[in-house]
């Protein structure tokens, strides 16, 4: 009985199968061009991601080379040729036309950063807030660099915001510290001295070993006074 019971079950399933199946081809060929259609659709989706992919890495490709000289010019302090260009593009140009690639968001540091030196704090804002990155050094420094562009326009909240972004991306013990610093800092300016209490605290119980710990100490005694 057990074995015929099994047979019967075997064969059950198989029904199942075929039903599901028919089921399944009568949907198909109610719904042909829908289906067709939806397929299609994902096809050219894919594709699309594909091609974008490969011009993305051939366009980041162009835009290595083209920020050579206008790299150089920067690091010569030649801002002007930095920023326009010298008989080629320059940073805002590859920052423009290259956007989306790692090397145009590149420019864009580079951009921000040649505005800070000349003290156009609101055009380095613009720049700095369009560089975007996964790297460790780089995008901690673009967040600090926007804290230091928003207290030199003496907007402490803007930079109390960007130095805790900076403190707050991929905590490492050899940039971290020096945010907190300067986090702490804002904080004193704006008379927010518990704040800044705080942020000397976690310099001097994370990074003991840092320089700035030794400050830390001594600016959080002084704060400490303040708030008794």
């Amino acid at each position: 009985m057990a074995k015929s019971s099994q047979k019967v079950e075997v064969l059950e399933d198989r029904n199942v199968i075929v039903d599901k199946f028919q089921q399944t081809e009568i949907f198909f060929i109610k719904n042909r061009k829908i289906v067709l259609y939806a397929l299609g659709a994902l096809a050219v989706l894919i594709a699309g991601f594909v091609f974008y992919k490969i011009n993305q890495g051939n366009r980041n490709q162009e835009a290595e080379v083209e920020l050579i000289n206008p790299v150089f010019s920067w690091e010569q302090d030649s801002l002007k040729k930095a920023l326009k260009g010298d008989g080629g593009l320059g940073l805002l140009d590859i920052a423009e036309e290259y956007g989306g690639t790692k090397a145009g968001h590149l420019a864009d540091y580079y951009v921000g950063v040649a505005y800070m030196k000349e003290g156009k704090f609101d055009d380095a804002i613009e720049s700095l807030k369009s560089f975007s990155s996964n790297d460790l050094l780089l995008q901690g420094k673009v967040y600090c660099l926007l804290g230091d562009a928003y207290l030199e326009q003496k907007d402490l909240e803007s930079a109390i915001e960007y130095y805790n972004k900076a403190a707050d991306y991929k905590p490492n013990e050899y940039f971290t510290p020096g945010y907190l610093i300067k986090l702490a800092l804002a904080y004193e300016l704006n008379n927010d001295f518990e704040s800044a209490i705080k942020a000397y605290n976690k310099i001097t119980e994370e990074y003991p070993k840092a320089t700035e710990s030794y400050d830390a100490k001594k600016r959080r005694a002084l704060d400490e006074s303040l708030v008794k």
